[in-house]
C-alpha cells in the first residue's frame, strides 16, 4: 500500500549560479520549473512531458537515483511511482536542471516516506551530491543565497529577491558543465584571488541596495571563470555590447554556461529582449525573474505524519 496521499505534486525552481563573481557560492532562484507529478504505480516510470526526446532509463534517472540515495540513508525502500514530469529548465544551459532534479529527487523521498527532513538536511543531502552549493541551495531556499562548503558542512545566508529583471538569452546548444570546468585553471595568483573575493562581495551588497549600475560592474568584472569560458561561448562579446546598448546593467554568464544574463531594471528588459532576440533569432530570449523564498514553501507543502 502506497505510504503517500494522491495527488503528490513537487515544484522546484530553475536557478543561476555564480551572477558573475560568486563562483560556486552565489546562486539565485528563477521563474522557470520542474515539476513532477506522481502517482502509485506497479513500477517506477518517468515521462517527460516537454522535454520528449529525454528519455533516460529509470536506473539512470537523476531524480529516481537521489530519491533512492535519501530512502538508503533512513534505511527505507521508496514505493513504486509513476512520475509525470513537467519542466521548462533547459537542458545543460546553465539554468539549474540538474540541481532542480537533485532537490526535486530529495523532496520526492521525503514525501513518500515522510521523512520530515529540515531544509538543512536536504541542504547538505543536495550539495554532497552536486559537489557545490550554488544551485541546489537556490532551488532550495528560493531568493538569492550565498552558501559555504566544506567537506563536512555547508552553511548558507538566505538574503531577499533582487529587485531586478533578468534579460536571459539561451543558446541551441548545450555546454556540459565538466566541459565548461575543463578549460578553468587550477590555481590563481594570491592577488588575483583577493581580487576576485571583493569583486563578489560588492556585488551582494549593491543588489541588497538596489544599486544596478555598481551590481553590473562586478558582474562583469568576475576573476574567476568568465574570461576562461569566454573562448566556449562565441555569442558573449555582442550579447554584451547589444544588452549595455539596450539599457542593460551589464551581462554574466549564467553557471556554465552557455546562457547569458543581463541584469535589468523592469521597464528597460523589453527593449534588451527586443534587441538581443534580434541578433540571436534561433536562441531563445526571455525575461525571468527571481523567485522568493516565500513562493518555495507554497509549491510543496509537507504532509503530517499518521
Amino acid at each position: 500500500m502506497s505510504e503517500f496521499q494522491v495527488p503528490l505534486c513537487i515544484k522546484v525552481p530553475g536557478s543561476t549560479a555564480n551572477l558573475g563573481p560568486g563562483f560556486d557560492s552565489i546562486g539565485m532562484a528563477i521563474d522557470r520549473f520542474l515539476t513532477l507529478d506522481v502517482a502509485p504505480a506497479e513500477k517506477w516510470s518517468f515521462q517527460y512531458i516537454d522535454q520528449p526526446d529525454f528519455n533516460p532509463p529509470v536506473s539512470g534517472n537523476l531524480i529516481y537515483q537521489t530519491a533512492c540515495g535519501v530512502a538508503a540513508r533512513a534505511n527505507r525502500q521508496l514505493p513504486a511511482c509513476s512520475v509525470t514530469v513537467h519542466s521548462d529548465i533547459p537542458l545543460s544551459r546553465g539554468l539549474g536542471s540538474s540541481g532542480a532534479a537533485i532537490i526535486a529527487g530529495i523532496e520526492l523521498a521525503n514525501q513518500l516516506l515522510r521523512l520530515r527532513l529540515t531544509l538543512a538536511d536536504k541542504s547538505w543531502i543536495a550539495c554532497q551530491i552536486e559537489g557545490h552549493p550554488d544551485n541546489v541551495t537556490a532551488s532550495l531556499y528560493g531568493g538569492l543565497v550565498v552558501s559555504h562548503q566544506t567537506e563536512t558542512s555547508v552553511d548558507s545566508v538566505c538574503l531577499p529577491s533582487p529587485d531586478f529583471d533578468f534579460v536571459t538569452l539561451i543558446p541551441n546548444f548545450e555546454l556540459k558543465t565538466s566541459d565548461a570546468r575543463r578549460v578553468l585553471p587550477e590555481s590563481l595568483p594570491y592577488k588575483q584571488a583577493i581580487e576576485g573575493s571583493s569583486v563578489a562581495n560588492v556585488l551582494i551588497c549593491a543588489l541588497l541596495s538596489h544599486n544596478g549600475e555598481l551590481a553590473g560592474k562586478m558582474m562583469e568584472s568576475d576573476c574567476f571563470h568568465q574570461s576562461f569560458r569566454a573562448g566556449l561561448l562565441p555569442h558573449y562579446p555582442l550579447t554584451a555590447q547589444l544588452a549595455r546598448a539596450s539599457g542593460a546593467f551589464g551581462t554574466f554568464l549564467s553557471g556554465a554556461g552557455p546562457t547569458l544574463m543581463a541584469l535589468s531594471r523592469r521597464e528597460d528588459s523589453s527593449r534588451i529582449q527586443q534587441a538581443l532576440q534580434e541578433a540571436f533569432p534561433n536562441y531563445e530570449c526571455s525575461v525571468l525573474h527571481p523567485v522568493s523564498p516565500e513562493d518555495i514553501g507554497r509549491f510543496n507543502p509537507q504532509p503530517d505524519r499518521d
